[in-house]
């Protein structure tokens, strides 16, 4: 770990003042609870309509569920923020990215498995 980034984790010496903005928590919340349940209906209906479709659907829905589990990560994260546990938060931290990745992969091997549209 650097000690770059452990430093910014540290309380600062000087006391800081900021007043954030009354829409910030309720606009965080409300987008982070909206998109999850878009990517879930997503995922379902993907799931749902995948033996008519074909397998690239099953593999943008397979996108979806790992972007409403990146979602949730980032309530995890919230968690650990509030508890304080700068271990759980360091290690959710760690895999970030991880389910964005995972999603993107997925569209691209739905996009390879589409098939001709003749």
């Amino acid at each position: 770990m650097s000690p770059g980034f452990l430093a910014l984790l540290q309380p600062d010496q000087v006391e800081t003042t900021f007043k954030e903005p009354s829409y910030f928590v309720p606009l965080i919340i409300g987008s982070l609870a909206l998109g999850a349940v878009v990517w879930l209906i997503a995922a379902v209906m993907g799931f749902a309509r995948a033996r008519a479709f074909g397998a690239s659907t099953r593999w943008f829905s397979f996108a979806a569920v790992s972007m409403l589990l990146y979602h949730l990560q980032f309530l995890l994260l919230g968690f650990g923020f509030i508890l304080r546990d700068i271990q759980l938060s360091l290690t959710i931290l760690s895999f970030f990215n991880f389910f964005a990745i995972l999603a993107g992969a997925c569209t691209i091997m739905g996009f390879v498995r589409l098939t001709s549209p003749r």
